[in-house]
């Protein structure tokens, strides 16, 4: 039996938003994304601050994490057999008993043919990213109540981005003002290239984890000493968080 949830004033939801949206995680820019992303989260019976768990928000869309859709899946009754997991191909057996068994496989070959191996993220964790595509398309085929109108962040990051509208500005010229260089220093330097290295080297989740608790503060400081790095940082490690998790094996 689910565990009902009490409802959530929209005041505290608000506040939440607020939160969630100033820590710059998730992927969530902006307050509204946040209590978007609540109100569905409360709308589904569950605790508003579950959405900045499960969800990102990539290229204005809201994506639902792969584990997180699998967890959804299995609660609700579903199975999953892990029938093959390697960086060539990832396939498995998806089943529910409102749905029926389905056995899925996704392959690079695949990918590459759809364009999709064109994408960093692809050639840096392949097993990851085709395993996340077999969970969402069996569980769309078999239950898709769990999966209805969102993607995953694998998915989404793939998608064509959207059009910007070009408005043309008349700017009279002014004198430029001086520009201020970021305090930046060798140390630092020499610690993003390090960092990089080392998640260029991660392939679990657990390393994953351990690596951001290492380095929580050093990211911070990033932020004052290297604004554009940090941003560039905080993107990676966002989608390196929507991208691991462990397979979950069949109940």
């Amino acid at each position: 039996m689910s565990k009902e949830v009490a409802l959530v004033s929209v005041e505290a939801i608000q506040t939440m938003a607020n939160a969630v949206a100033k820590s710059g995680l998730f992927g969530i820019k902006t307050p509204d994304q946040a209590m978007a992303l609540m109100l569905i989260a409360q709308a589904e019976g569950l605790h508003p601050a579950i959405a900045a768990r499960d969800y990102h928000v990539i290229q204005g869309r809201p994506a639902l994490k792969a584990d997180a859709m699998l967890a959804r899946f299995q609660a609700a009754g579903g199975k999953v057999e892990w029938i093959k997991y390697t960086d060539e191909v990832v396939a498995a057996k998806i089943s529910h008993p409102q749905g029926g068994t389905v056995e899925v496989a996704w392959t690079i070959t695949m990918a590459d043919r759809a364009g999709l191996t064109k994408n960093q993220t692809w050639r840096q964790y392949p097993r990851q990213m085709l395993r996340a595509r077999v969970i969402s398309e069996g569980i769309r085929t078999v239950f898709p109540g769990v999966a209805v109108g969102v993607y995953t962040p694998e998915e989404v990051q793939d998608f064509e981005p959207p059009a910007m509208k070009v408005v043309e500005e008349v700017i009279e010229p002014t004198k430029p003002a001086p520009k201020t260089a970021a305090p930046q220093n060798g140390k630092t330097d020499a610690w993003v290239k390090k960092a990089h290295t080392e998640l260029d080297a991660i392939e679990t989740a657990g390393q994953f984890f351990d690596w951001n608790t290492r380095n929580a503060k050093w990211v911070e400081k990033l932020r004052d000493a290297a604004p554009e790095e940090f941003n560039r940082m905080k993107e990676r490690l966002e989608m390196m968080d929507g991208t691991f998790a462990t397979p979950m094996a069949a109940e």
